[in-house]
């Protein structure tokens, strides 16, 4: 018999509903002005298999960025008026940040949308990489490309809540470090939705 896909159960799990989420989740006593307006965005959640087992793979943002410099990342960004979709924008972001060429990827999904406290509203989308690729970072804007076990990100015991000063007040998030990675943020709780969806039955 041979051993289950774990990607293929993810893929599986992504058409049952699920809640959105935001950086707000940990935060219940933020209050969120009426009538603000998200500008959407799509980070890709480039998944495959290796030799060594399922993998993720994620970026270090340039520590030069003026924006989220040195953190973790999904490859994407914002939908640009040349995209149909966030799915386009975050296939188009992942080619240009770490040279994935978008018929290399088959898309699976999305997980449920995430509100960041920049404005954006995300959708990750999930994706299966179809080949093997040397990644190739944008100067200047990736530092790193570098990969992580799916079954790490995918176990909730590996997140835990830290917190600290941001604008003022105490904002408490997820993080989920992974050997010398700090896994925090926005990506981490996005990550722990992964983790959600795939734990569901």
């Amino acid at each position: 018999m041979s051993a289950p896909d774990p990607i293929a159960e993810i893929a599986a799990a992504l058409g049952r509903p699920h809640a959105a989420t935001s950086d707000f989740d940990l935060n219940p006593e933020t209050v969120l002005p009426e009538g603000r307006k998200l500008r959407p965005a799509g980070v890709l959640v480039p998944l495959m298999m290796t030799p060594h087992g399922a993998r993720l793979l994620l970026t270090q943002r340039s520590s030069v960025l003026k924006q989220h410099p040195g953190q973790i990342a999904f490859p994407g960004g914002k939908q640009d008026e040349c995209d149909a979709d966030v799915t386009a924008a975050a296939l188009r972001e992942a080619h240009e940040e770490i040279g994935l060429a978008p018929s290399n990827v088959e898309v699976l999904g999305h997980l449920p949308e995430h509100e960041t406290v920049t404005g954006y509203m995300v959708t990750p989308v999930i994706g299966r990489v179809r080949a093997p690729f040397t990644p190739v970072p944008e100067a200047g804007e990736v530092a790193e490309v570098f990969d992580v076990p799916l079954a790490h990100v995918l176990d909730p015991a590996r997140f835990r809540v830290e917190a600290r000063y941001w604008r003022g007040t105490m904002r408490r998030y997820y993080t989920v470090p992974f050997g010398p990675y700090y896994i925090w943020g926005a990506t981490a709780r996005m990550l722990r939705a992964l983790a959600d969806v795939a734990g569901r039955s």
